[in-house]
């Protein structure tokens, strides 16, 4: 397949998982009942904007474009994908960019994300056979010519020992953060709620952590985010809630409340599901120049930064862990 029939398809597909086709439906319904984390509401969110922002083929030709990437790959090679699974289609834009590069690629996939994604190739199979060649599911990855692995740090050591041998990229836990100068709007917190709240803050865009400023006022802030207030109710949620909040409470240590998030004074840009950590400053430079060559932080949020809102909503330049992925594959 060259370069512009490679765009037409992922065009198509961007259309389809728009559609309200019957048997796409039952994927996503499948999907939901398989893994709770996964709500139609969220599952809908991230394939709007997959099929807004990386299916659109004005921006995936300019895309192309900005890399030099040719019509056809005249050396085309392997590329073994370990695919995360904590938010849907969270892996889709390393198959987007071995795809675009006109490499071929071997996917093992998250047994939290399987559902979505394995339809989603099967798709592209059944509509242009010549896609089988260039992309495949497997169980274990074996004689791949390069590698990109996402998990946590604990396995990150493990894919390190396992793929030294190969060009790869390894990506590690990630989380982003927030610096507010106290004077934010209603709207602004509004749409910081959905930095926070979306994909019950499973992602590694999501916002875990809160730098204010000293004296800072709470209230305001917590009204705001009880628009997610629904998310108390769903039991996955809510079971790590009671126990964020039991181990505050039999620990006597201060925290704020309200009734959907819990906020706990913690250094650690990392917090637990349901929990969101907060630290005070008296010099946001000083906060800034310190976040800059955090190996931990995926975006920083904020007036001068990320705008509120927009941390789930990556280009397609927004890469993984700041490494650029797609200069990674023409360069095998």
């Amino acid at each position: 397949m060259n370069l512009q029939q490679r765009i037409d398809l992922l065009k198509g597909l961007g259309e389809y998982i728009l559609s309200t086709d019957n048997q796409w439906t039952a994927v996503k319904e499948r999907a939901s009942r398989e893994n709770g984390w996964f709500t139609p509401e969220f599952i809908d969110l991230s394939v709007q904007n997959i099929a807004r922002i990386f299916l659109d083929p004005a921006a995936l030709s300019a895309w192309a474009s900005q890399y030099g990437i040719p019509e056809t790959q005249s050396s085309i090679k392997n590329v073994g994908i370990v695919m995360a699974g904590n938010i849907p289609l969270v892996g889709f834009h390393d198959l987007l960019c071995v795809f675009i590069s006109g490499h071929r690629q071997t996917i093992k996939l998250s047994s939290k994300d399987e559902v979505l994604m394995r339809h989603l190739v099967a798709q592209l199979h059944a509509w242009e056979p010549a896609t089988e060649s260039l992309i495949g599911i497997q169980p274990m990855l074996k004689g791949c010519d390069a590698y990109i692995a996402t998990g946590s740090n604990n396995s990150a050591r493990y894919f390190d020992y396992y793929f030294a041998r190969y060009p790869h990229i390894i990506r590690r836990n990630r989380t982003s953060v927030a610096i507010l100068d106290g004077n934010e709007t209603v709207e602004e917190l509004g749409l910081l709620a959905d930095d926070v709240y979306l994909y019950f803050g499973l992602g590694c865009r999501n916002v875990t952590q809160l730098y204010v400023p000293e004296g800072y006022d709470f209230v305001p802030l917590l009204e705001t985010f009880k628009k997610y207030n629904e998310l108390g109710d769903h039991n996955k949620y809510k079971n790590n809630y009671d126990y964020q909040l039991a181990l505050l409470i039999l620990n006597k240590s201060y925290y704020m409340t309200n009734g959907s998030i819990i906020l706990h004074e913690n250094a650690s840009p990392f917090s637990p599901i349901s929990q969101l950590h907060y630290s005070f400053y008296k010099d946001e430079q000083a906060v800034a120049s310190s976040l800059l060559n955090n190996a931990d932080i995926q975006c920083v949020v904020g007036k001068k930064w990320l705008p509120f809102g927009q941390s789930q909503q990556p280009g397609l330049t927004d890469y993984a862990d700041g490494i650029d992925t797609l200069q990674f594959l023409l360069g095998l």
